[in-house]
């Protein structure tokens, strides 16, 4: 551990400690200034950073620079006033406080103790704890063999184990300086494809996705393992699979397809496990079994790809793997897979029955709960239904947490929900949380990015969502756009980012809005008439449509549909603060001064405040000689510096 100034730094811990408390850094900083003071006074360049912490990535030197911002900003000053991080002009950075080297007791008096615990930890039979069901070896290994290699390999790691233990001690003492990591690390590819119905009964084609949803939801806690998440693979239902396209697609270097068969109460579930670079078969196997007994399947399976990819799994990962199915009958577990099964079908009304059947069947399932409270924000953001099914949202994702603390999906549907009613700075701990035991999980990157985002930290939300899109190409591609580019001014690279044959009315009006910024009108309107021509309910859809009559200078046409929207948004109380910005910017397209004030009032306060974009959006410059829109301009400023205060 090391001291400098009023702090105590634990890199073992992860731990940044100051005389208040913790304090809370993101994985990059916290790699940043591991290298800073292990060199101490001596001059780190910028290119050693660049190549320390982020060495697996092409990334631009203002990562580095808002990396630095942010480190400056959690240390503070000095006792002597002075910044801890000096700044080289054109070469790098200087840590200039003195740093104090303490070593633990215990280290001092075993040091291969902690790194006996670590293997013991890590070892191959922490699978043993998870039951598996039969299935086919991978070819080539008898028992027998397998028994000689675990005896043979007992030894071996003996005595590679008292070896590294000597390497080691050596290297402590003749200081060596090795950086150690703490962000994402180099992890398997992986996508569950849906499961395919063999049977020619169709009232069972629900379980060809809630299947494979529920063994990705299982692979969620495997922190070696990046799963493709299940919206991705959702295209692939029902339809013939050319395995080496999908890789392909979904950048991937493992699949794993499943087909089941059911007559009656039974049931029979095929899976193979394909290497998708070497094009061979690492396991396949099938389960055959009753219906009742479905529950079990997805931690067969998910057992069998841990073995088959070679993983090793914690103890804690173990922990969080296993299933409590004593209390989840099989019709409750029924209305789960229909409940999920519908949701990605964007049936939310018939979702939340589905799941609310479930919990009242099954109390205690936490993954029923979760998945009600996302049916419910849902609901409540695209059908605009409202303030009451977000507040029965947060009751079901309490109730989730309470059952399972560490649930994964829970905890991201729940900062969704926050982030979208406003309430960033209850999100960015939950998913900062999520983080430690799962660096290489996509999906909250991206939701830490948009919370970021939301509270105008617009750099550090962009470097967020670069990272979710480099661990997972397709995370939230169709329903999440990467806006930190657009309120950051970089509408070429904005529009590079969307996906681009996708025709689906939220990707389609985003395409416009940037077009919009760019001034590229007839573009724009297009865009915008084509996004409300295929869904008229979607709310941007609406706004887009405003647009394109302000486009047109057909003024009373837009102001009559931004009143509708605005009416029906209030009304319903949707709690979505960045849909609300943009019927702002609309009323200010049309030079509707004291509307757009009103409702930009009502989004800042409701919880969107990115300052910077504000301050610099040209949408709003027919605004900005307007005394009220100072003042809604220093309310964003105030939450804004307050927020980076909290958290960088």
């Amino acid at each position: 551990m090391y001291e400098f100034g009023k702090f105590r730094f634990d890199p073992a811990s992860h731990l940044l400690l100051s005389e208040d408390g913790a304090i809370p850094l993101t994985p990059k900083a916290f790699d940043v200034l591991l290298v800073l003071v292990q060199n101490g006074m001596r001059l780190t360049t910028k290119e050693e950073l660049m190549t320390k912490v982020w060495p697996d990535s092409f990334v631009e030197e203002a990562n580095l620079t808002v990396t630095v911002s942010a480190l400056r900003k959690a240390l503070g000053e000095t006792t002597d006033g002075k910044r801890y991080i000096e700044t080289v002009t054109k070469k790098g950075y200087r840590f200039v406080a003195a740093i104090n080297e303490v070593k633990e007791d215990e280290a001092k008096q075993d040091p291969g103790k902690e790194i006996a615990a670590r293997s013991d930890e890590r070892g191959p039979s922490s699978l043993s704890a998870i039951e598996t069901l039969h299935a086919e070896p991978i070819a080539g290994r008898s028992e027998e063999q397998s028994q000689r290699k675990h005896t043979s390999n007992r030894w071996i790691l003996s005595a590679v184990g008292a070896f590294l233990i000597l390497v080691i001690v050596a290297y402590l003492l003749v200081g060596g300086s090795k950086v150690t990591r703490f962000g994402p690390s180099k992890a398997r590819q992986l996508a569950v494809l849906p499961f395919q119905n063999l049977g020619q009964n169709t009232e069972s084609d629900f379980l060809g996705y809630s299947l494979a949803d529920a063994v990705i939801t299982k692979l969620g806690y495997v922190s070696q393992l990046s799963v493709r998440p299940s919206y991705a693979v959702q295209k692939y239902k029902a339809q013939p699979i050319d395995l080496t396209r999908v890789a392909r697609e979904l950048k991937v270097d493992a699949l794993l397809t499943g087909s089941f068969l059911r007559e009656g109460d039974d049931i029979r579930i095929g899976c193979q496990l394909v290497d998708a670079n070497a094009e061979s078969i690492l396991w396949k196997g099938t389960f055959d079994l009753k219906y009742d007994k479905l529950l079990t399947v997805q931690d067969h399976v998910a057992t069998q790809i841990i073995r088959g990819l070679e993983l090793t799994l914690s103890p804690s990962e173990v922990g969080r793997l296993r299933s409590d199915v004593s209390s989840v009958s099989p019709l409750a577990y029924e209305y789960y897979l229909r409940g999920v099964d519908l949701y990605a079908n964007s049936d939310f009304t018939m979702a939340i029955r589905m799941l609310e059947k479930s919990t009242e069947l099954a109390p205690n399932y936490s993954l029923a709960w979760a998945n009600l409270g996302r049916s419910y924000t849902a609901n409540a953001s695209f059908q605009l239904a409202g303030e009451e099914q977000y507040q029965k949202a947060q009751m079901a994702f309490e109730r989730a947490l309470l059952l399972q603390s560490e649930q994964i999906d829970a905890r991201i549907y729940m900062a969704n929900m926050f982030t979208d009613t406003g309430r960033v700075e209850k999100a960015v701990p939950l998913l900062r949380e999520a983080l430690r035991t799962n660096p290489n999980h996509a999906e909250i990157h991206w939701e830490l990015g948009y919370a970021y985002r939301f509270a105008g930290m617009l750099q550090e939300s962009v470097v967020e969502s670069e990272l979710a899109r480099r661990l997972d190409p397709g995370v939230k591609l169709n329903s999440s756009m990467l806006n930190g580019y657009l309120y950051l001014g970089q509408y070429d690279r904005f529009l590079e980012s969307l996906p681009g044959s996708v025709d689906q009315p939220l990707i389609v009006f985003y395409r416009g809005f940037g077009e919009y910024y760019k001034k590229n009108w007839d573009a724009a309107a297009r865009d915008f008439d084509r996004a409300y021509e295929l869904d008229r309910t979607l709310l941007q859809a609406q706004i887009g449509r405003a647009l394109s009559f302000a486009i047109r200078h057909q003024v009373s046409q837009g102001e009559d549909v931004l009143l509708t929207v605005e009416t029906r948004f209030n009304k319903r109380a949707v709690g979505d603060p960045e849909a609300a910005y943009k019927i702002a910017q609309a009323y200010a397209a049309f030079g509707d001064a004291a509307a757009a004030l009103r409702v930009l009032n009502s989004s800042v306060n409701g919880g969107f405040f990115p300052y910077p974009y504000l301050a610099s959006d040209p949408l709003l410059d027919p605004l900005r000689r307007e005394p009220k829109f100072l003042h809604v301009l220093d309310t964003a400023r105030r939450r804004h510096l307050a927020f980076a205060k909290a958290f960088f």
